[in-house]
């Protein structure tokens, strides 16, 4: 079992925010086996797929340079362009191999760990140059399982190699009496066959050597307990200061609604342990009365205070009280089935207005069962 370097057993599987960062510093699985794997069966491929083209081009090159006049030889300048002629046909001719080569390259590290260019790896570690970190790198566990796989590697490839060439004696030997240009593309294809299963004995070293890196690579970033807690309270924040976050922000939002008490057209209460703020402006758009403030016992009594202080209507409808404060969200339009009870709520104290500025008679009594929808009804 891993341990951290406080002595803690890593048992936490690792967080996405350890694998984001992880991957930003190019912290990602990655088999060098699978890359020589690929690069090599990539070579052995081209050669065999590319090889005659290879061998015809090259005999053309040497018969271009054994060809050679007498004014050629003499003139310094003719065999300057010849070297530069001879250097432009080997490039072409060992180009689609070279091709192949660098896709192979990229592709292999990108097919385990993905696409990833990382700046932290182009940054220089002043701590690698540290002799007792270097001979303790020499003797780790990591040092001694890249040592077995090279042995092994060695071991294989050359039980490969002589079993190969051991089947291939009689061709070889055939290539010393067979014309140049036979010996030349038949050359190339024994090499190539040869390497292409040299290289295929790779696959068994790569087929083992990545999962061993993807376990490595995932048993190196798993966490202890302390640190899955510590990385929670750096991101989520810690408990104590989101709770006081939590009380700020309610504190200011009752700020908001006691402040927004005094406008309101009438208040309902319960009538002491819940009350409820209404205001109806049909000038502004508003199809229905907006809640402005809300809040049981303490936070009602509160509402109420200010509610008294500031001569807004207040009524008592224990049901309709109920129904607003449990149904509506603050600053938000009642819904359409209480339309019709604070319609009378609020026309009664239109009315009551009127009657105090002397513009009309003292209205009836409010009803005490107003119409409240069996779905919106609360019990006390």
């Amino acid at each position: 079992m891993a341990e951290s370097e406080s002595g803690q057993d890593k048992t936490e599987e690792p967080t996405d925010k350890r694998k984001r960062d992880a991957r930003e510093k190019g912290e990602v699985a990655r088999s060098k086996e699978l890359n020589t794997f690929a690069v090599t069966l990539g070579g052995a491929a081209g050669l065999l797929i590319f090889g005659g083209f290879m061998a015809e081009t090259m005999m053309d090159l040497m018969r271009m340079s054994f060809s050679l006049t007498r004014e050629m030889v003499l003139n310094q300048d003719a065999m300057g362009a010849l070297l530069l002629t001879s250097g432009k046909m080997a490039i072409w001719a060992s180009q689609p191999v070279l091709i192949l080569l660098f896709v192979l390259s990229l592709i292999a590290p990108i097919a385990l760990g993905g696409f990833l260019f990382s700046g932290s790896l182009l940054q220089p570690k002043f701590s690698r140059m540290n002799p007792l970190a270097g001979i303790k790198r020499m003797f780790s566990l990591h040092s001694l399982t890249e040592l077995l796989k090279a042995v092994a590697k060695f071991f294989l490839v050359l039980i490969v190699a002589v079993v190969v060439l051991a089947h291939d004696r009689e061709a070889l030997l055939a290539i010393a009496n067979e014309p140049m240009e036979m010996a030349i593309i038949h050359s190339i294809q024994v090499v190539g066959w040869s390497t292409l299963w040299m290289a295929a004995s790779l696959l068994l070293i790569a087929a083992v050597d990545v999962p061993f890196q993807m376990w490595q690579a995932h048993n190196k970033l798993k966490m202890t307990k302390q640190e899955v807690l510590d990385e929670y309270k750096n991101t989520e924040g810690k408990p104590e200061v989101k709770q006081r976050i939590r009380q700020v922000q309610r504190e200011m939002s009752q700020r908001r609604m006691m402040a927004a008490v005094p406008e309101a057209d009438v208040i309902i209460t319960n009538p002491t342990h819940y009350a409820v703020a209404l205001k109806y402006d049909p000038e502004k758009g508003g199809a229905a009365p907006l809640l402005l403030a809300k809040g049981t016992d303490f936070v009602a009594l509160k509402i109420r205070e200010i509610g008294v202080e500031h001569k807004v209507q207040i009524l008592e409808s224990p049901a309709l009280a109920r129904a607003i404060y449990y149904s509506t969200e603050l600053e938000s339009e009642i819904p359409a089935g209480l339309y019709l009870a604070v319609a009378q709520v609020l026309a009664y104290v239109f009315q009551i207005r009127q009657y105090r500025a002397g513009k009309g008679k003292a209205p009836d009594p409010l009803k005490s069962d107003l119409p409240i929808p069996p779905d919106l009804q609360r019990d006390s």
